[in-house]
This record gives structure tokens, sequence and C-alpha cells, in this order.
């Protein structure tokens, strides 16, 4: 048997190994120095992504970058709304006819391009918090054709045919929109999908979350609940149900009179009291109520322990209350002792930090820690719960707290930015995180870098503008004393209403 052929190995070409290699390794030498150039970036203060923000200039509307960059140009009559920052989706309304209330609507994107071409009509689906400030749901758009409503992404996939009369949000809640059809009410979620079916005369939220629930209205007119699978939890057969829940017991109304009950139908309390404000965080203290106009606490047997002679009373923590007498606020216990005395114009318990915010006549703040002990004064500037710290004017300085009263260098807590805010001989001026002096002590007023690495000077009651490496993108030149915020994008300042969110020249 003959054998087959030998193929011999073929010899390395060391020539092209070691081409090979240096390939590779300046491949990885690319990879560190993108690497590192994008942590330097993040280090200086520069962001990756970029944000939109509406503009005002001229009595017109239009769209900036985060690097203060015309991307859109000022010239609409009617204010521009942007629902996503992070997306270059531009929504505009036109050709308004302010005696019928019509108008017409447009997207754009970053290039100016009309988008969603296909459509009637192209909205934002607004939203306001418990404070009244507008928002928008951030990924889901309202859009209209033949004289119906459906919803579409912000990359413009159909998430719902345009079946629906209306599509509104349900104040307060995300991820929760309010549909009609047909004279029927029924849920859906910003991704489309249908979580109540339309068959109700009307739904609103029980709760601050979606997940807390929904009151429903039958075709009889009878109020109950549902949870966010669409259960029953409370059968629909009361006049109303009040907006005051937990553990397992609802506030509902029959023939114009409160009733206590748990989710059964099983009846609670329906006497001693003209009104119940809240349901207890420990069942066995039971509710806060009102009799004649003042506040009190009684026990579902109907025991009161806490008589009705309140202005106001609301639970912080459980069996301790924030408690208004004579006009100013302070802190009791469910044996009604003094812990904090009532002399504040305000409080607020902020559950996170396990702090009170305790408002004086002079504008400043107490703030209290959970053992009713005053920790630190002055005017609150800032609270971020996710950097977990407290921004306090204390007389003409700053301080910087965490959330267990520790002091912390502001180079601690705005770790990406580059310059901070220091003064000298009673001017402002900033310095890196070493404490090398970047810009010189010659400003009466300046604030601290912002997301977008700008931060704003004062001098001879102007107002101008700095980037991240100090330079002066805008001379003082604006009269800012009537804002409450002083915060800049480029030469751009932020509106003087905040709910607007704008920025304008």
């Amino acid at each position: 048997m003959s054998r087959g052929r030998r193929y011999e190995e073929p010899k390395l070409n060391l020539k092209k190994v070691f081409a090979v290699i240096l390939a590779i390794v300046v491949f990885i030498m690319f990879i560190f120095m993108i690497n590192g150039i994008l942590t330097k970036d993040k280090e200086q203060g520069k962001i990756a992504s970029k944000d939109y923000m509406v503009v005002f200039k001229n009595n017109k509307w239009g769209v900036i970058d985060s690097n203060g960059n015309i991307v859109i140009d000022p010239s609409y009559e009617e204010m521009m709304t942007i629902p996503n920052s992070k997306k270059d989706v531009f929504l505009c309304i036109y050709n308004v006819n302010y005696e019928t209330g019509e108008y017409k609507t447009k997207a754009l994107n970053s290039k100016n391009e009309e988008v969603f071409t296909q459509y009637e009509q192209i909205e934002a689906i607004s939203n306001k918090d418990l404070s009244h400030n507008i928002w928008y749901e951030e990924n889901v758009l309202k859009v209209k054709k033949d004289g119906k409503y459906g919803t579409i992404n912000l990359a413009g996939k159909e998430l719902t045919s345009c079946q629906y009369d209306e599509i509104v949000a349900i104040e307060g809640i995300k991820n929760a929109l309010k549909v009609t059809k047909d004279g029927k009410m029924g849920i859906i979620d910003n991704e489309g999908k249908a979580i109540l079916p339309v068959q109700y005369q009307d739904i609103t939220n029980l709760g601050k979350d979606n997940k807390d629930g929904f009151i429903i209205k039958a075709e009889d007119g009878k109020y109950g609940v549902v949870n966010y699978s669409n259960q029953i939890v409370l059968e629909t057969k009361y006049d109303e149900i009040e907006k005051v829940y937990g553990n397992d017991m609802y506030v509902v109304k029959q023939a114009g009179k409160q009733i206590l009950v748990k989710k059964d139908g099983t009846e609670i309390l329906s006497s001693g009291y003209d009104e119940i404000k809240e349901i207890l965080k420990n069942a066995d203290n039971g509710i806060i109520y009102t009799q004649g106009g003042k506040y009190g606490v009684m026990k579902t047997t109907g025991e009161v322990t806490i008589p009705a002679e309140y202005e106001e009373l609301k639970e912080a923590k459980t069996g301790i209350f924030i408690a208004k007498q004579n006009g100013k606020y302070g802190i009791i216990n469910l044996q009604k002792e003094a812990k904090v005395e009532a002399k504040y114009i305000s409080m607020v318990y902020h559950e996170k930090a396990d702090i009170y915010l305790a408002e004086k006549e002079n504008y400043e703040n107490d703030i209290i820690d959970n053992t009713f002990t005053v920790r630190q004064s002055g005017i609150l500037i800032d609270l971020d719960d996710e950097k977990g710290y407290i921004e306090l004017k204390q007389g003409e300085d700053y301080k910087y707290y965490n959330f267990k009263f520790e002091e912390k260098k502001i180079t601690e807590i705005q770790t990406s930015n580059t310059l901070f805010k220091s003064k000298k001989d009673g001017k402002y001026g900033f310095v890196d995180k070493n404490g090398k002096v970047m810009v010189d002590y010659q400003y009466d007023d300046v604030t601290e870098q912002n997301a977008y690495g700008y931060a704003g000077i004062k001098k001879d009651g102007k107002w101008g503008a700095i980037d991240n490496k100090g330079n002066v993108i805008q001379e003082p030149t604006y009269d800012l004393e009537e804002y409450l915020k002083i915060d800049f994008i480029g030469r751009w300042h932020l509106g003087k209403d905040m709910n607007m969110n704008y920025y304008r020249d």
C-alpha cells in the first residue's frame, strides 16, 4: 500500500509573528488609552452622554445641548417639549388657533428633521407630582391617527395601535396610562401592556405608586379597589373610596359617612370621628381622626389615645407624630409627651435620612435626629438622597454633612467635579480637589459646578458662567436677583419659572 504524501510543518515567519504581536499590543494600548480618556473626561466633570434642554431667546423657543450649543434654532412661538433629556426627540406645537383651541404638532430630531410623520398629532404625556411640578413619561408618546389615539416609544415603535378616544396619565403615578374607549376606561403601561381592561366607568390611583392598586368605578356607579393584576381587593359596592389605606384596611363612604373596613368588607370603625385622615403604621395604634376641626388618635376599638386637640397631626415614625399647636410645629409621641417643642413654622420627616427638617422664622432650619436632638442649624440648600448628604449655609460658609452628621468636604461628595468654590478675604474663587487655586478670588458669589461642568459667577451684582476648566463662558452681565436658582449651561441661564425647566440668555 502506498503512503500518502507527507507534508512538512510550515516554518514560522518571525517577521509576521512580530508584526501580529505588535498589532495586538498597539490595539491593547489603544483600548487603554480610550478608557483613560473616558475616565479622565469623567473625572474632569464631562458627561459621556449628551442631554438636551429647552431654550428661550427673543420670545421664541428652541433646543440646546448640555454643552450650550443650539440644536434647534429658537424659532417656535410655543414652548417645545423634550420628553426624555437624553433622547433627541423634540415636540413642537404650531399653528395654534386660540379661539377654537386647535393646533398642529410635529416631532424633530437633533438634525432638525421631522420624524413620525405618519401621525396627525404627536404629544408627550404630561404628569404632575404632589408639588404640582410637571414631568413627562420618558419613553412613550401619545399619537393620533384617523381621529384615534395610540402610543409609540421614542424610537417610533408602535406600542398600542390608534384605537382609543383618549390617553392620559394618572396624576402622580408613573407607568400607568388611563385609556378611554367607547365611554369605558382601562389602564395600560408605558410599553402598551394592558394592566386593567377597558371596562370601568372611572379609574384613579389609590396610593403613590401603581403597585398600590387602583380605585375603580363600576357601571352601577359603585366603587371598589383592584390591584395591579386586576384582582378584586375591595368589592365595588361603596359610594366612595378615600385614598386612605394601610394594614389591609380602607376608608370607604356609605350614605355620606366614612367607615373603616377590612379588605373583606368587615366594618371596623364607624363612629366617634368626623373624618379619618390616616391609618397608622402599627394597626394596633389605629387612625388619625378629626373632630370639630381638630386632630387626634383613636384605636380601631374606638378608644381615644390622643384627644382631638391639635391643629394638625401626621405620623412620622411608628408612634411618633409631627403635631401643630398654636400655629407652630413640634413632635409628640403616642402618650402626648412633647419630644420637640412646638416652635417651628413647618416640619417634615425625611424617612431615608431618618431626620426631621424644622423651619424657623428666619428661614433657617434645625436638623433634628431620631433622638430629637438638634444636630445642625442653617439655611437648607440641598438634601441629596442618592449621595446621602445635606448642604447647609451656616453664616457665610456652606457646609456638607452626611446623614450621620459627619462633616464632609465637597471633594468627598462631588467627586466628578474639577472645580470647587472657595472663599478668601470676602471674595470667591475656585480650587481643584487638591486645593490649588484655579480661578482667582475675584467674585462676590459663585455656585458649585453643576452636572455639566458649569458654575455661576457673580460680580458687581451680575451673573455669568465658567466652564469646568475655569474659562469664562459668559461674562457677568445677567441680573438674576429675583431668580430662585442660579444654574448655567454654557452662556444660557436657568429660567425664572423652575417648574417650566428651560434656559435662556
